[in-house]
């Protein structure tokens, strides 16, 4: 038969034990009865309260605002094929360890180190049924100069120096008759890292040619053009005359037809400040500008430059604009 204890002594023992639990919550013992609590509130709080996942919070809420869908590639009905361009997506884990990296707090108002990732249109210039290109996407701040030459190269070299000095590069269109005689110029073009591509052999009318005539003119100078070692991807016709055929035609070379969003109209020899003052008034994003190496084009072409820049829009080749390649990820 189990003993009772006395009276005296569970009086005892109930004085030690809230003694014990005094010293445990606000005494010495206090270090050691919290190391061995279960820690599961203590880790939630330390989750909610970092300061890590509040930025990484803060990110994923940002990150919306920022996106940019992508733009198929249209049919238009004044622009005909219209490319597409790039959307993009914040990388809310890459710029979450980015940002970490870094040291930067969450609402930082300037340099924050955003990551992006692109996201391709759905439709490209590819997919589309083949009609002739006037511009770029609009949504691309991005503008080229189409050069076509069919005559003369006096005025070349002083362009060319004008673009290595602005670090531009543009695309130049050669008249098939034109390139067989001035190869060595073609080769400098080239060389100084500008596009070169296919103006048809002669300078004619295509529209008024048949099928078997275009493709001599369109044939010709793709030759010529493979001597330079290019791989050509565009044809404008000469003047801007065309029919459905020329694209046609054009297509059967791996070519699409390229035609101009502005044209400078220097063959008319206006005033240098006239043809400035008339690209600052028109240019847009994605415009082809059209010109010729002339007198005019010569003493206009940095202040072009200049105004088209002055509008935030980069300077490329007419593939570089054409292409759905992003390239600002600022805005």
């Amino acid at each position: 038969m189990a003993r009772k204890l006395p009276v005296g002594i569970w009086a005892a023992m109930g004085i030690c034990l809230t003694a014990v639990l005094i010293a445990g919550t606000f005494g010495p013992l206090k270090p050691y009865v919290q190391a061995v609590k279960p820690q599961k509130a203590s880790i939630l709080a330390t989750t909610e309260d970092n300061g890590e996942d509040k930025l990484l919070n803060w990110i994923k809420s940002e990150a919306p605002k920022r996106n940019r869908p992508p733009v198929d590639a249209v049919i238009d009905r004044v622009w005909k094929a219209v490319p597409g361009y790039e959307g993009r997506v914040v990388d809310v884990q890459a710029t979450y360890l980015k940002a970490k990296l870094v040291g930067s707090a969450p609402g930082s108002a300037e340099g924050f180190p955003w990551v992006y990732k692109t996201v391709k249109p759905k439709i490209s210039l590819k997919d589309l049924p083949n009609q002739p290109i006037y511009r770029g996407n609009e949504a691309k701040p991005m503008v080229a100069l189409m050069i076509n030459v069919a005559w003369g190269d006096e005025y070349i070299p002083s362009m060319l120096g004008i673009l290595r000095e602005e670090n531009v590069k543009a695309t130049f269109f050669f008249d098939g008759s034109w390139l067989s005689k001035h190869m060595d110029t073609a080769k400098t073009i080239i060389g100084e890292g500008h596009e070169v591509s296919n103006h048809a052999y002669t300078h004619p009318d295509m529209s008024k040619l048949g099928d078997e005539r275009q493709r001599q003119e369109i044939g010709r100078t793709e030759e010529l053009l493979k001597k330079l070692g290019v791989k050509n991807v565009w044809f404008a016709p000469p003047s801007g005359y065309f029919n459905d055929n020329t694209v046609k035609v054009a297509s059967e070379y791996g070519l699409r037809t390229v035609l101009w969003t502005l044209d400078t109209i220097d063959w008319k020899k206006p005033e240098p400040s006239a043809v400035v003052a008339k690209v600052a008034q028109k240019v847009g994003p994605g415009s082809l500008i059209l010109m010729h190496p002339t007198s005019s084009s010569q003493g206009a072409l940095k202040g072009m430059i200049k105004a088209i820049r002055s509008k935030g829009y980069t300077l490329g080749t007419v593939s570089e604009t054409l292409s759905s390649d992003r390239i600002d990820d600022r805005l």
